[in-house]
């Protein structure tokens, strides 16, 4: 079994990088850690990113998964190949490009990219954020999938990744104790269904729900409160329909060992206790 330990960064591809250090630093509030003609490196915490958009095409996206280190990393690439997964393992310039000692590329069974990484660089500077929006971190996303069954599957087989609570056939699955790092949402195909940012508390996901709707960015669910993992919540849209959520006080799973998932219906109040509705930006097989 291949041991996550943290999410360090999620990649996206863009064809206009003026916008997206504009979103990222003027709206979203992220600290700006370096940009040059093809990369934008983005900061909301102690690494030295944990967003990165690069000069392509916006279906090019990646996910950085931490594991601890160089033999587990061969170890992870030598199960996925037994198990017929292509590896792609990275070059010393790529690894560089990603602020990464080493790292391996493969795909989910619905097509999303994934890298495992080894010793993801911090940055002895405090981070400073662009704007007060009282971000922490960069905490979870949301990755479609043709197949949530199938998936679940793959991430919980392969992976130390469990399953806190299913709404329909979503699963919103774990690698540590909090209540979910991963969400598989049903797609027409494979992309990063949104990005979280966790912020300090529930007057911080009030005020930027106020900042947003005076600067007109499209707000598509919220603000609310998950009943699954109990945290406050908005999800607006930045940057070719990226979807971007702030949340605070999501759960952890304090008894591991006597957890068991709870399956909730998939209707609105699934989604948000308060009454929020999303606006279609979730699918379900059901």
């Amino acid at each position: 079994m291949i041991l996550l330990r943290n999410l360090v960064y999620v990649r996206l591809g863009t064809e206009d990088l003026d916008e997206a250090e504009h979103f990222c630093t003027s709206i979203l509030g992220l600290e700006m850690a370096k940009r040059d003609a093809d990369n934008l490196y983005l900061r909301s915490n102690t690494r030295i990113y944990t967003l990165h958009y690069l000069k392509g095409k916006p279906a090019d996206q990646a996910v950085g998964i931490e594991v601890d280190g160089a033999a587990e990393l061969s170890d992870a690439a030598n199960l996925l190949e037994e198990r017929g997964i292509t590896v792609y393992r990275g070059t010393r310039e790529e690894a560089t490009a990603r602020r990464v000692h080493d790292f391996i590329a493969f795909s989910c069974p619905s097509g999303n990219r994934l890298e495992l990484v080894v010793r993801p660089q911090l940055s002895a500077k405090r981070y400073f954020p662009s704007r007060d929006a009282g971000i922490t971190g960069f905490n979870h996303i949301g990755l479609f999938t043709t197949d949530p069954v199938r998936d679940e599957q793959f991430w919980t087989s392969l992976f130390n990744v469990k399953v806190s609570d299913r709404i329909s056939d979503i699963p919103l699955m774990r690698f540590t104790s909090m209540h979910h790092e991963l969400a598989l949402v049903r797609g027409e195909g494979p992309g990063i269904q949104h990005i979280n940012h966790q912020v300090e508390t529930t007057d911080d996901v009030m005020r930027n729900y106020y900042f947003l709707r005076e600067r007109n960015v499209p707000i598509v669910f919220g603000p609310g409160r998950h009943p699954t993992s109990g945290a406050r919540f908005v999800y607006f849209t930045g940057p070719n329909n990226m979807v971007f959520e702030y949340s605070c006080g999501v759960d952890h799973i304090a008894d591991e060992a006597n957890h068991r998932p709870r399956q909730f219906a998939f209707e609105p109040t699934s989604f948000c206790m308060w009454g929020s509705r999303p606006t279609g930006f979730v699918k379900t097989g059901d």
